[in-house]
């Protein structure tokens, strides 16, 4: 689940359970204050990093039951509760603070195995998090949650460059990059041309490979969450067939979510199979 201002996939949304919309409401508003530290405004790296180990140091007092400072108040009053009742693990909610301090000396990566280190960090705490809510914690289970939050990571990536770029952020790894004739500043540059329309064919088919592999979890999730679940996938596949049909140029059009892709994610959210080799028969 990638936490972003735009939203793509629902948060605390009508189908999650009622009982669980407060906790997941933390949790996201938890990474969400966060993100706006490392990203949003306009200071320097420096005060950023100082701001997020500070909010680091926070979230360690709170898990320890000491006193919070001023700053995030609203934060960890609703947090707090959420962690002491569900017993939250305290590594999951640090690993997302890890990942966003990285964003702010890291801009580049060298293989797909670096990168992948990196949403282990940004993106599967989220879903293992909802899984410990849920009280599903198989190994298999949390093998297909990181796959999906995994590629949705991925696939903010490559749906929406324009927020990384002017950041100086290249996350197209750069034997990925090398393999099609470019480097990072090509990247960075934001220039359409055949060479990145080939890179980023080949990244969202990869991003569609880790969906599907993690897809039949929503069988796995009982009740209205398993249904949000199902739409959660649904759109990260609706988004990369969108850019599908733009072939690939999106360091020049961000492709978004309307009112008129509704209807082909339900319909596709209501047949999905249980298996990852049927999610391929199905698609070809």
């Amino acid at each position: 689940m990638s936490i972003e201002h735009y939203e793509n996939f629902p948060v605390a949304s009508w189908l999650c359970p009622p009982a669980l919309r407060p906790a997941i409401a933390a949790i996201y508003w938890f990474a969400r204050t966060a993100d706006d530290l490392a990203d949003e405004g306009d200071a320097d790296a420096s005060q950023r990093l100082a701001d997020l180990q500070a909010y680091r140091e926070d979230l360690r007092a709170m898990a320890a039951g000491r006193h919070v400072s001023s700053r995030w108040t609203g934060v960890f009053a609703a947090l707090g509760p959420v962690f002491r009742q569900y017993a939250l693990p305290l590594q999951l909610l640090d690993d997302l603070l890890d990942a966003f301090i990285q964003d702010l000396h890291k801009t580049r990566y060298s293989d797909r195995l670096e990168l992948l280190d990196y949403c282990r960090r940004s993106a599967n705490p989220v879903g293992r998090l909802l899984l410990h809510l849920y009280g599903i914690q198989d190994t298999e289970a949390l093998r297909r949650s990181d796959a999906i939050c995994t590629s949705l990571q991925l696939i903010n990536f490559w749906q929406d460059p324009s927020r990384d770029i002017p950041n100086g952020r290249c996350y197209a790894p750069t034997s990925d990059l090398a393999r099609h004739g470019m480097s990072s500043q090509d990247w960075l540059r934001g220039q359409d041309s055949p060479a990145s329309r080939a890179l980023l064919a080949e990244l969202c088919g990869w991003a569609r490979e880790l969906m599907d592999k993690g897809a039949p979890l929503v069988h796995q999730i009982p009740g209205r969450a398993g249904w949000e679940l199902r739409l959660v996938v649904q759109g990260g596949l609706r988004i990369l067939e969108k850019i599908a049909h733009m072939d690939f140029a999106t360091l020049q059009q961000r492709p978004v979510l309307g009112a008129f892709d509704t209807l082909p994610m339900l319909w596709r959210a209501l047949r999905m199979p249980r298996s990852a080799d049927l999610m391929l028969e199905a698609r070809s």
